[in-house]
């Protein structure tokens, strides 16, 4: 026995009333920064482990993203100029080295001019950026105990 005209469209109604439900949650500036610099992390990783790609991660810089830090704005951009003024013509061409290149791009764009009032930054670290080691920060109040107890 076939189903009726109706039974489809409760069923296509049901199914649509769930995948709005699933995306109902617009994405803020932070989830799309975050998300974005997540992603680049990994497109970075799959690049210097590559074969194909890892002569192309020779000439890249060291970058830990962190959308927390206030030195990513100049880090972003110093690494986005060496992103796009690659030496090797062959590397610029890559598929990965494209994907990097755009995402570092909205990335930066993002930071910079969509969510520039929006993101809260709780250090301003610029090493950190460049080799991953975050430093400890103290509160004021941590730091006060510190300073009683010498």
């Amino acid at each position: 026995m076939r189903p009726g005209p109706s039974a489809l469209i409760c069923c296509l109604l049901f199914s649509l009333l769930q995948l709005q439900q699933t995306h109902s949650t617009p994405l803020t500036c932070y989830s799309r920064a975050l998300g974005l610099s997540q992603e680049v992390m990994t497109l970075l990783e799959k690049i210097h482990n590559d074969r194909r790609t890892i002569t192309c991660a020779a000439d890249l810089p060291k970058i830990f993203l962190d959308v927390h830090n206030q030195c990513i704005t100049t880090k972003l951009r110093d690494f986005l100029y060496v992103v796009l003024n690659h030496p090797s013509q062959s590397c610029k061409k890559r598929p990965r080295m494209v994907m990097l290149k755009r995402k570092v791009q909205n990335l930066h764009t993002i930071i910079t001019r969509i969510c520039f009032r929006d993101l809260v930054f709780r250090s301003d670290d610029c090493e950190a950026i460049d080799t991953g080691l975050v430093s400890p920060h103290y509160a004021e109040d941590r730091l006060q105990i510190l300073q009683e107890d010498r």
